[in-house]
């Protein structure tokens, strides 16, 4: 991988070539990071990770999600080479999108981590109140 000018300090250099240091500002791995960690992304790769899903579904399956947003995720999922979407000609259009195989690796990366969340919630919501009553 050729690393540009402007993020080769960003960058380690390894046997290899560079390398991503995501504990630099300037390295760009932070902007995949910024996507992978957040919430929509998240709920959405674990949806779709049970096999292809309708938009429609999507929208009722991710609670809370608006039509916009739900767009714009997918849109730049799909950008990233995460999800696929595949339009019917059907009246209306139909879309169905599902993972690809680096969407796989990634969903099933995250399928865990939304689980621990599940699991784990009333702990940390307990810790939270012990923080607040804390400070009062």
């Amino acid at each position: 991988m050729d690393a540009d000018p402007a993020s080769a300090s960003a960058l380690t250099l390894t046997s290899s070539g560079f390398a991503p240091d995501p504990f630099d500002a300037r390295c760009p791995t932070r902007l995949l990071l910024d996507r992978i960690a957040d919430k929509w992304t998240v709920l959405l790769l674990v949806v779709i990770s049970e096999g292809p899903v309708r938009f429609n579904a999507l929208k009722r399956r991710v609670g809370g999600i608006s039509q916009k947003v739900l767009s714009q995720t997918l849109k730049s999922l799909e950008r990233d080479g995460l999800v696929t979407r595949q339009a019917y000609a059907t009246v209306p259009v139909t879309v169905e999108y599902a993972l690809t195989p680096l969407g796989r690796s990634l969903a099933e990366t995250l399928g865990p981590l939304a689980r621990w969340a599940g699991t784990h919630m009333a702990e940390i919501a307990a810790a939270q109140a012990a923080f607040d009553d804390a400070r009062r």
